[in-house]
């Protein structure tokens, strides 16, 4: 006999169905070679502090006597509730997982646990807690749970061994976020005398927000001049508007004498160019992708889209939810070409089609996009709800395999106004629809002129005030591209976001692949949920905003010396992927947290410094010339470096100097003049706060105590 232990109820119900005429006891499915039972999600979780480190007089309450806590091993146990105690439904359903295992006539156990590295480790704890003498152990590895899908799983099963790394990157998670969390919740909560909720993930997810609301307090709008053209030729508006400069409040005059350069030359039409182009749909669904539309389109929180496409996946109607890739794998080409069939007898006008942009295997980690599967829902067997995703994810779907073609005309004028500046004028028309009938499409059509090449367009310059305006609060779909990639220049991440279909995202999947992200497809939903129910943020229709809470949380750990930025949770989420291709043991990942943690212990919290924010500037923004050969310094990730590397320039400062940030407006100055002014709030090895200058001394940066 073999005994297939799902991860929860439904996916065991849905296994016992494939396989067929199975009959159901208590807590298991029965039924040929086949016993199926399941856990509850998580039977077993990690045991508190107190259970590696006793306090004194034996009692529960919080203390710093007892902290930091760095296990030797750590201990796991089944899952207590609020109240303490375990809940006899756990204990019940254990007690039937392990009577089964270790039944005379098992041979095979199997872990069917959902397929990602949380499924891996819940299915593992329970049958090394149960299992009494080694036996076969399998993986039966589902991207959907459709009754042929399972069948075919259960023919092509891998050894558990296989799948090592996977467990080994999900205990590393697990007892890395126990690191964190158990040892600097109770530390800042002590500290600051209430609780604080302090986690590896959801401390730079609430200061992003909070970041990025207290841009929006503190801005002062300022208004400039730019200046624009809108007279008419051949009765058409043509709109020039100047991108060669701006000009300040106190600068009007300044701008009119350049608009009277302007209008003095004339303007001429240098080239007018059309050509009829195939315009391609947005690329498959990840989650996240799909919680973005949900989230823009239908104001659906990221935790009511997770819970409407997991029943989806239940109910065997869309492939695995918790995925990060938009794209297929190659292998999948005929399991796609059976989903085609299906949803082509349904009226939709689909073809295969074979593209880099759809079946690419370096762009999959675990799970490939999401889409619907070969089996069909009516629609009126779903709810409201259900309905608005499932046929937002079909209706990708379709607009991806679309047989009709859409053909767009893209046109271009270039106007010349002298030897001052060249405009350049663009439109796009559709001429045939093709996937817009089907999945949304935000682009209107916009026509331009009708002018001809060496035609005189009348001008009249004028100076345009305007405003600056504050940042905008982050939505669903803005926090999530943040936390999928924290480190890319915001202006390259907006103009993604409005192009569609055949882009190059290698570098976005490098980085996500590698760890950078803040969480994970599977982990990100249920932290912001967590931060929402804390009372450190809030959601209004798809509107992000901070709280009192969120505030306090992140000015504590300011003052507490805790730095749990986007730099830190990268560099573990960068261990975990090492651990996950064998790169380093998971022994070596909670090294790099304990290290992290002790170094906050170590140090106490530092007085509190009232110190200016610093604008640190975007990726890739320009903040001066290099002083050895010239080039441009721009800002990077970690460092303000020269473009001259790769001529072998190594000239670079960095962007934190002794837990001081040094903004951008400083290594201009620094860069231009060779000092920087007095800089207030370094921190010295020894825990000592100077102040200090700037200087450069053979092309590098050092400090000068100079008044």
């Amino acid at each position: 006999m073999k005994v297939i232990i799902a991860e929860k109820p439904s996916l065991a119900r849905n296994i016992a169905d494939a396989i067929g005429d199975m009959k159901k006891l208590t807590g298991y499915f029965v039924g040929g070679e086949y016993i199926v039972t399941w856990a509850f999600g998580h039977l077993f979780s990690l045991a508190d502090i107190e259970y590696y480190n006793p306090t004194p007089d034996g009692e529960r309450k919080w203390t710093l006597a007892n902290l930091p806590c760095f296990p030797k091993e750590f201990h796991f146990e089944l899952k207590h509730g609020a109240d303490g105690k375990v809940d006899s439904g756990v204990t019940r359903q254990f007690k039937t997982i392990e009577d089964l295992c270790n039944r005379d006539d098992v041979d095979t156990i199997i872990n069917a646990g959902d397929a990602d590295r949380e499924g891996e480790i819940i299915v593992r704890l329970c049958v090394s807690h149960a299992l009494k003498t080694p036996k076969a152990f399998k993986r039966l590895w589902l991207p959907d749970q459709t009754p042929k899908t399972v069948l075919a799983a259960l023919a092509d099963m891998k050894d558990e061994c296989a799948y090592e790394n996977l467990a080994g990157e999900g205990f590393a998670r697990t007892y890395i976020d126990w690191l964190y969390g158990v040892n600097l919740t109770r530390y800042a909560s002590i500290k600051c005398g209430t609780l604080l909720r302090v986690g590896r993930v959801i401390v730079p997810i609430v200061r992003a927000i909070y970041d990025r609301d207290m841009e929006i307090k503190n801005f002062k709008p300022e208004k400039y001049f730019v200046i624009a053209s809108r007279e008419k030729t051949n009765g058409e508006v043509v709109e020039l508007s100047s991108t060669k400069e701006k000009f300040s409040a106190n600068e009007k005059e300044k701008a009119e004498a350049r608009c009277a350069q302007y209008n003095a030359e004339t303007a001429v039409v240098t080239e007018v160019k059309s050509k009829k182009e195939t315009v391609f749909p947005g690329k498959l669904y990840s989650l996240s992708t799909l919680q973005n539309v949900l989230g823009k389109k239908y104001k659906m929180s990221m935790a009511d889209s997770l819970a409407v496409v997991q029943k989806l996946y239940e109910s065997g109607y869309l492939t695995y939810p918790r995925t990060n890739s938009e794209y297929m794998a190659t292998a999948e080409k005929d399991k796609v070409k059976n989903i085609l069939s299906s949803v082509g007898k349904i009226g939709y006008p689909v073809r295969f089609k074979d593209s880099k942009f759809i079946f690419d295997d370096s762009k999959i980690e675990s799970h490939s996009a999401l889409t619907p599967t070969y089996k069909i829902p009516k629609k009126e067997a779903l709810s409201e709800k259900e309905y608005e995703v499932y046929s937002t994810v079909m209706r990708r779907f379709v607009a991806v395999f679309c047989a009709e073609e859409c053909i767009a005309e893209k046109s271009e004028i270039h106007i010349k106004v002298g030897d001052l500046e060249e405009f350049v004028l663009k439109g796009t028309v559709l001429l045939e629809p093709g996937f817009t009938k089907y999945d949304d499409y935000s682009q209107k059509d916009k026509i331009l002129p009708k002018l001809e090449v060496g035609e005189i367009v009348n001008i009249h310059f004028t100076p345009q005030e305007k405003e600056t305006t504050a940042p905008k609060h982050y939505t669903i779909e803005t926090l999530n591209n943040y936390l999928k990639n924290p480190f890319k220049d915001d202006k390259a991440r907006a103009k993604e976001m409005e192009e569609n279909g055949e882009v190059d995202d290698a570098e976005d999947y490098k980085a996500v692949f590698e760890g950078l992200e803040l969480g994970t497809e599977a982990t990100r939903t249920g932290i912001i949920d967590n931060a929402k129910n804390t009372g450190y943020i809030a959601l209004k229709k798809d509107v992000y905003s901070i709280l009192p809470g969120g505030e306090k949380l992140i000015e504590s750990m300011g003052r507490l010396g805790i730095s749990m930025d986007k730099y830190k949770t990268s560099e573990m989420g960068r261990a975990l992927k090492q651990v996950f291709h064998g790169e380093i043991t998971v022994p070596d990942s909670v090294k790099i947290a304990e290290r992290e943690i002790g170094e906050i212990f170590k140090n106490g919290a530092p007085p509190p410094l009232n110190l200016p924010k610093e604008d640190t500037g975007a990726l890739g923004e320009i903040v001066g010339v290099c002083p050895l050969c010239g080039k441009n310094v721009v800002r990077g990730k970690f460092a303000y470096g020269c473009m001259g590397y790769k001529d072998g320039c190594a000239f670079k400062i960095n962007v934190k100097i002794l837990d001081r940030e040094i903004g951008k407006a400083e290594v201009g100055r620094l860069l231009a003049t060779g000092t920087t002014g007095l800089i207030r709030g370094f921190v010295s090895k020894n825990n000592k706060r100077f102040d200090a200058k700037l200087t450069l001394q053979d092309g590098k940066a050092v400090f000068s105590f100079d008044k």
